[in-house]
Parts: C-alpha cells; sequence; structure tokens
C-alpha cells in the first residue's frame, strides 16, 4: 500500500486583511487550502490540528472536527478548497500542523501542512 501522508498534498497561498486589521494589535490573515488527493483511494478528512504562533513565540494550538463545518470526502485525483483565517497579535507568525484523514481501506494516518509565514506587507524587505 503507499504512504497515505504523502499522497496528501496541502498548499497554502496566505493574504493579509488591511481592512480588517482595525489596530497595531490584531492583524488579520486570510489563508486559502487547497487539499489534492494524489493516492489511489477516496480519503475523508476528519480532524484538523493547527500550531499557531506569533511573532513574541506565542503558541496556540487549535484541533476539532473538520474544516469550516466540513468532513469532506476527496476521491482518487480530486481537490477540496476553503478560507480560512486567523488573528495574530503580532504582524507576523506562523501557522503549522495536519489533517488527520482516513483513506477507503480504514487506515487513518496524518497530512502534513508545512510551516508557512504570515506576514504584513512590507514588514520584512
Amino acid at each position: 500500500m503507499a504512504d497515505y501522508a504523502h499522497a496528501v498534498v496541502v498548499d497554502v497561498k496566505t493574504k493579509y486583511l488591511a481592512d480588517q486589521s482595525p489596530d497595531d494589535s490584531k492583524f488579520a490573515f486570510a489563508y486559502h487550502i487547497t487539499i489534492s488527493n494524489k493516492g489511489v483511494q477516496q480519503v475523508q478528512l476528519l480532524n484538523r490540528y493547527w500550531l499557531i504562533t506569533d511573532g513574541h513565540g506565542k503558541k496556540t494550538e487549535v484541533h476539532g472536527p473538520g474544516v469550516i463545518g466540513q468532513q469532506p470526502f476527496l476521491a482518487a485525483g480530486a481537490s477540496f478548497e476553503y478560507t480560512s483565517g486567523v488573528i495574530l497579535e503580532t504582524p507576523l507568525g506562523s501557522m503549522q500542523g495536519y489533517y488527520e484523514m482516513r483513506a477507503e481501506d480504514g487506515s487513518v494516518f496524518e497530512a502534513p501542512i508545512k510551516v508557512f509565514s504570515l506576514v504584513v506587507p512590507k514588514l520584512v524587505n
């Protein structure tokens, strides 16, 4: 059997939301996720886990069922996209984590989400 964790690929695009960042103590970011099933079995996203780190090193863990209220099934070759957001207390930070997935043969695995940066534009040269 294939290594399921490598069969599910997670791509992330981020955007700073200046209009939703009212002052210098709250910085809003959107992140757009594309989850692609490159494997041969259908998979279902069961749970999510995020480790959010702000610019001061403060860490916040978020975990729970599904994403945006859904636990989508992804057929072999299919993708699922969604957009969500986070508010940081600093103008830069990072996120990383994983999705807990179940393949149609019943095996459960983690699809890693590589660390990505959240940075207010023009903050870093």
